[in-house]
């Protein structure tokens, strides 16, 4: 690995862990944490107190395959996970979340998947 991508690596886990001292998932208010690769974006659930992921959705299921929409594929998979990720936290009973964006600026598709979350129903 070059000493580029190296430090790219290491900027996003000091801002990863800067985001995590603050945010914290318990029974009242779950944590929503967005990872994003390249191709895909992932999305789960997550109550810290117990340990447990609660719900999870990605980009990478067939099911997201294609979402139907205007602009890029990846924006629309990111919308289809931010409603995917509120519909099936409602069904579980969560309303409240906390986000954590993993290190990422609230840029692009993590604001994407962010917000489709905020119309389905969650709170954060």
């Amino acid at each position: 690995m070059n000493d580029v991508n190296r430090k790219k690596k290491e900027g996003l886990k000091r801002r990863h862990r800067r985001v995590r001292k603050k945010v914290r998932g318990s029974a009242d208010r779950a944590r929503l944490v967005v990872y994003r690769s390249i191709k895909h974006v992932h999305a789960q659930i997550v109550d810290d107190d117990a340990g447990r992921t609660i719900v999870t959705v990605s980009s990478a299921s067939k099911t997201m395959a294609d979402p139907p929409g205007e602009g890029s594929t990846k924006m629309r998979r990111s919308e289809a996970v931010g409603t995917a990720i509120a519909k099936a936290a409602l069904d579980k009973g969560i309303k409240k979340v906390a986000f954590d964006r993993g290190g990422r600026i609230y840029h692009g598709r993590v604001k994407a998947v962010a917000e489709a979350a905020r119309k389905g129903g969650l709170e954060f």
